[in-house]
């Protein structure tokens, strides 16, 4: 499966990735893909869509975060490898 984006967001705790997906995806039109919990607590969830649709929906949480957001990325055209990674999640 083609992706045009990934978009990356981590924040502290279930819930507040609970809100942070809700918020993007009422921002824009992006597919939830995974989440991945780490020690402490930091939940990074994993969104895809068009390249604008993650960019818009990404800056949408860093503008006006829900909560605290620890780090956020967008990687535009993924590669066949950083799909794998993602779907190992």
């Amino acid at each position: 499966m083609a992706y045009g984006a990934f978009g990356l967001v981590e924040v502290v705790g279930s819930a507040n990735a609970i809100r942070v997906v809700d918020q993007m995806a009422k921002t824009s039109q992006v597919d939830y893909q995974t989440k991945h919990t780490r020690c402490g607590g930091h939940v990074t969830v994993f969104l895809s869509g068009d390249v604008s649709a993650v960019t818009a929906a990404v800056d949408s949480v860093r503008q006006s975060p829900p909560c605290e957001v620890i780090a956020s990325a967008v990687i535009s055209n993924p590669s066949e490898e950083t799909v794998r990674i993602v779907s190992g999640f």
